[in-house]
């Protein structure tokens, strides 16, 4: 049996994560329809992020979310964990506090597309990180304000963030 390095089990347990999520997702469209497996969906986000959130901060030694420097080092753990390479993603920080995540490659986009529900769906995975930032109590404005995905609509994702702290 092969032994799997850290990277490639990243990898293969995203993958598994991601078809579990695509499926969860077309089963509630073909039972629900799409209003409200959006509304499922982002319930279930909302739910998840102060879990996992915590459990972020405590894999990676992170304390409370004072400063933006706390923000990136909770971005650069996230990274590592949740968003594998073949995502095609950049995150940069353009300003003191200030981050950018611009997606090249969206498999919500794809899966969905290919569900046939692509102009009505609403972007979970710019719901999951602004979750994140409710749960853990940071501050924030979003540019572009996208409910649906941007990538149908413009043809490209991007958000950038600029965050306040108190």
């Amino acid at each position: 049996m092969k032994t799997l390095d850290t990277r490639e089990l990243a990898r293969l347990m995203n993958k598994c994560w991601m078809t579990h999520d695509g499926m969860w997702f077309f089963h509630c469209l073909q039972e629900l329809g799409i209003e409200k497996t959006n509304k499922l969906n982002k319930a279930a986000i909302s739910s998840l992020a102060p879990i996992e959130t915590k459990r972020l901060l405590k894999a990676f030694d992170l304390g409370r979310m004072d400063r933006f420097d706390d923000v990136k080092k909770l971005f650069e753990a996230a990274e590592k964990v949740f968003i594998p390479d073949f995502m095609g993603h950049e995150i940069t920080y353009p300003t003191d506090n200030g981050l950018q995540l611009v997606v090249q490659k969206c498999f919500a986009y794809e899966g969905i597309s290919r569900m046939g529900a692509i102009d009505r769906y609403e972007c979970g995975i710019f719901h999951r990180i602004e979750s994140w930032f409710h749960a853990l109590d940071i501050p924030y404005e979003v540019t572009p304000k996208v409910e649906r995905c941007m990538m149908h609509s413009e043809g490209a994702c991007w958000r950038e963030y600029k965050f306040s702290f108190r």
